[in-house]
């Protein structure tokens, strides 16, 4: 077994999943955490942030891998995305330079990233890429770019799918529109198949879906729930400038009462998107072992609880 694999944002929706199958494999985790957390197997919590040098180089000690998986969706200011999703990965990097051997790096980004003129969150995670490519010089590095994840546990795609039990499937915009999606141990696996391969093997940027030629549209996904709940299931299309209005309101009542918001400007332009479909198979070249297993109708029961 390698050395300890350091991990940022093991507490959310999908680093969760993965510390959960790091340890199941054995795994010595150094997983880095803002608040105090219960003991758990072959993890060890290491106190704060991406703004603590100290608490980034005790993370990275003698890590033989770097999974990065931390960052924010919601924020009301493009200096919020950039101090934490941009900046915070420079600062994981230059913790990771100045370890001897140096340890490989595992960006897990966005497909976002693929257009960041569309919001902050995205041009965020852009440069955390361009960091990352600029900074690693002879460090290892790869991309992770998923596109939707969602599984047991999702805040974002959960509700929405929720829905559908209900029969309706609200979506932003009238022109048609296809998307990818991946479940989160699809993407967890991916990982653990990085980690065995060949260091040099996977470098590169990489993007990730369940492998549905074409992906998916509203009506592919009213489809597979109308089967899935035995019942029909109609998409509701919101007019793309109301929820425009409201997502502008929602921003500047979060700057009122400082909270981060996840619906704005930006996130609607992302939603309206036309074309958020992946191509799995320059990855599949570089993980030949990685495969994706999990289809929305065969998870859709266990996604929404």
């Amino acid at each position: 077994m390698p050395g300890p694999v350091a991990l940022t944002g093991a507490t959310g929706f999908i680093g969760t999943a993965l510390l959960d199958r790091l340890a199941a494999a054995g795994f010595e985790v150094r997983a880095l955490t803002r608040r105090p957390r219960p003991p758990r197997s072959n993890t060890r919590w290491i106190p704060g942030d991406l703004d603590d040098d100290r608490a980034l180089r005790e993370l990275v000690r003698e890590s033989t891998a770097i999974i990065h998986c931390a960052g924010i969706v919601r924020g009301a200011s493009r200096a919020a995305f950039t101090r934490v999703n941009t900046a915070g990965t420079a600062n994981l990097i230059n913790a990771a330079l100045a370890q001897d051997p140096l340890p490989r790096f595992l960006l897990i980004s966005s497909l976002a990233a693929r257009e960041p003129e569309l919001s902050w969150y995205a041009e965020s995670k852009r440069g955390a890429e361009q960091v990352l490519a600029e900074k690693a010089g002879a460090m290892p590095w790869t991309v992770f770019r998923p596109t939707a994840v969602y599984g047991p546990g999702d805040q974002e795609l959960s509700p929405l799918l929720r829905l559908t039990r209900r029969g309706i499937l609200p979506m932003v915009g009238r022109a048609p529109a296809r998307f990818s999606l991946i479940h989160v141990d699809d993407l967890a696996a991916a990982v653990l198949c990085w980690l065995a391969a060949d260091a040099q093997a996977a470098a590169g940027i990489y993007e990730l879906d369940d492998g549905t030629p074409g992906g998916y549209d509203r009506f592919a996904v009213a489809r597979i729930a109308a089967e899935v709940w035995e019942r029909p299931v109609r998409p509701i299309a919101l007019p793309a400038s109301l929820v425009t209005a409201i997502a502008g309101i929602n921003l500047g009542l979060s700057r009122l009462f400082r909270y981060s918001p996840m619906l704005t400007p930006g996130k609607v332009r992302e939603l309206t998107h036309p074309d958020w479909v992946c191509d799995n198979t320059p990855l599949k070249r570089a993980l030949p072992d990685w495969q994706p297993r999990v289809r929305l109708r065969d998870a859709l029961c266990t996604a929404i609880n």
